[in-house]
């Protein structure tokens, strides 16, 4: 008899139990996936050169 009132509670548990189970989908995308990069790069160069070599250079201009 204990077998009995065990059993019915047990299934409608298992029953339940497997009902309330999220469910888990990994699909890929209908549409490529787009990456928008609107990137702006400026850049400056700064040169310091010292005296000497400044002197340098305008006294043989084909060293570099």
């Amino acid at each position: 008899m204990s077998n009995r009132n065990f059993a019915l509670p047990a299934l409608l548990l298992a029953l339940w139990a497997t009902g309330c189970t999220p469910r888990i989908e990994v699909a890929a995308p209908t549409q490529p996936i787009t990456i928008n990069m609107n990137v702006k790069i400026e850049h400056d160069i700064h040169i310091t050169l010292d005296k000497e070599v400044e002197t340098l250079l305008k006294s043989k201009p084909g060293l570099f």
